[in-house]
This record gives C-alpha cells, structure tokens and sequence, in this order.
C-alpha cells in the first residue's frame, strides 16, 4: 500500500472516531474513585484506555486541522494548539493515574484522594502541591481549545458541520455538568466523545472520497499525456 497524505488522514479520521468512542465507553459503569479503588484492576485498565484515548484524539485533530490548513486558518492553528496541549496533559496526568496512584495509595491514601478529588471535581482539603495548577491547566486548554477548534472547522465547511458545532459547545455543556451533582460527572465525556466519532467519520469518508476520485483521474491523466 502506498501511503499518501489522503490516506494518512483518512486514519486519523479513524483513530479520532476511536479516541471518542473508548472516551464514552470509558465512562460507563465507572466506578467511584478514591484510593482504594485505584488500585483495582478495573480503575487501572480503565486508566489505561483513557491514555489510549488521548494519544488517538491527539493524531484526530491533526489530521482534522492539516486535511484542511488553508480553511482552518489562524483560528484554526491556535484552537488546535490549546486543545492539543489539553490532550497532551490529559494524557499525562491519566498516565500518572495509571501507574503512580496505585503504588502511592498504599502507603499515602490522604494524597490520593486530594488528586482524585481535584480531577473529578470535589472538594478537596490536601495538599497536593503543583497538581492543582495542572489540572487547571488542562482543563482550560480542553474546554477553550474545543470551543476555538470547533469554531473553525464549522466555518472551513470541509467537515460535518453539526460535530464540529457539538465540538464548540461540548466546553460549555462540560462545564455545566461539572457544576452539578455527583451522579452527572461521567456525563461530561459525551458531548466531547460525540463530536471527535462525528468528525473522525466524516474526515475518514472525505478522504476515501478524495483518494477514488484521483484513483479515477490518473487513467485519464496518463492517457491524456500520450
């Protein structure tokens, strides 16, 4: 198989389909966290996928914003560095979740519960010292980086323009939810995860489209040139 840039795309069209479907799976059935739990193999596993999750919508919306440079424009480029760099911490806090939180619980439960707490929402009283400022962090470049990004992939009109609307407001639909109880927390990943299947989908199909189409021009070409 050749690779191209079409086709390069058209994958991270899936892996950004993938990203928001284990992102909504992830969420199902999750769980309570404290510092118990994890250490169980469900909660590590879980962890794990989320790490996955972040990897696979960080190689989504690069191929989103560079199927399309010229249309995203500047909006574009800084929507897609903010929410880059919201995937990236995700990704590194979660890895931190993964295989640090487990092994410090045993001897340091209070800490854990302080992070946990922090990352879920809760109010906390611990001193976990710069995760605090990180997680602000994150949740910032995720919530204004899809608001930005959402916004100029609506206006490029190369992508479905719904998910790329439902990208925008999936920020403030999150930061709702994160202000109600408890029992809607997990809810906060759908708005998001909705978005990357719908727009994973359509860069995948658009470049399936786009690679037929030169697939059924080149005869032409090379018979025109003789």
């Amino acid at each position: 198989m050749i690779v191209t840039p079409n086709r390069l795309a058209a994958a991270a069209g899936l892996c950004a389909t993938a990203a928001g479907t284990l992102f909504i799976g992830i969420q199902i059935g999750h769980p309570h966290l404290d510092a118990t739990s994890v250490q169980t193999t469900e909660v590590v596993v879980r962890d794990g996928l989320k790490v996955l999750m972040a990897v696979l919508a960080l190689v989504g919306i690069s191929g989103m914003y560079l199927s399309q440079v010229r249309r995203n424009g500047v909006l574009g480029l800084v929507g897609y560095l903010i929410l880059a760099a919201g995937y990236l911490l995700m990704m590194s806090t979660t890895l931190i979740a993964t295989v640090v939180l487990p092994e410090v619980a045993a001897t340091d439960p209070g800490y854990v519960d302080g992070v946990l707490d922090v990352t879920t929402g809760r109010t906390g009283t611990a001193d976990i010292g710069a995760m605090v400022a990180v997680n602000q962090v994150q949740g910032i470049a995720y919530l204004a980086g899809g608001l930005l990004f959402g916004i100029a992939l609506f206006r490029a009109r190369v992508l479905a323009r719904l998910a790329a609307a439902l990208l925008a407001v999936s920020g403030v639909v999150t930061l709702v939810l994160s202000l109600m109880p408890d029992a809607f927390y997990r809810l906060l990943a759908f708005p998001n995860g909705i978005a990357m299947i719908g727009l994973g989908l359509s860069l995948w199909l658009g470049q399936r489209r786009t690679t037929a189409a030169e697939a059924e021009a080149a005869p032409a070409t090379v018979a025109a040139g003789r």
